[in-house]
């Protein structure tokens, strides 16, 4: 496993946000959902594409706050510019667990 520098990992804004929208999108070559993330005020709402479907529906999703990467690229995903990652583990079947915090947090807030 490659070691990187702390400077590295402080680069990576990995902060929490709730999900507002969730929606099919069945132009995705996997399964996936089209997901609307709220970051706060200073953020905003980002857009993200996530293979999740195998765990979670879509009524579930919305309200649940989740982890994610906001300071990548935008990424063209089929029709929509994917403006966030949104972050979970693979399980024994490879299906995707979202990493989520256990207690509320405030939109926006930074990884610890």
């Amino acid at each position: 496993m490659a070691q990187i520098t702390w400077e590295q990992f402080q680069a990576v804004e990995l902060r929490v946000g709730t999900i507002i929208k969730a929606e099919p999108f069945p132009e995705a070559r996997n399964p996936a959902y089209k997901l609307q993330v709220d970051f706060g005020e200073d953020i905003g709402v980002k857009k993200s594409s996530a293979q999740i479907t195998d765990l979670y529906s879509i009524e579930e999703l919305v309200g649940k706050q989740v982890m994610g990467v906001v300071n990548f690229p935008p990424k063209q995903i089929g029709p929509i510019m994917s403006e966030c990652l949104v972050t979970g583990f693979y399980d024994e079947q490879g299906r995707v667990v979202l990493a989520v915090p256990d207690k509320a947090a405030p939109n926006g807030a930074r990884l610890a």
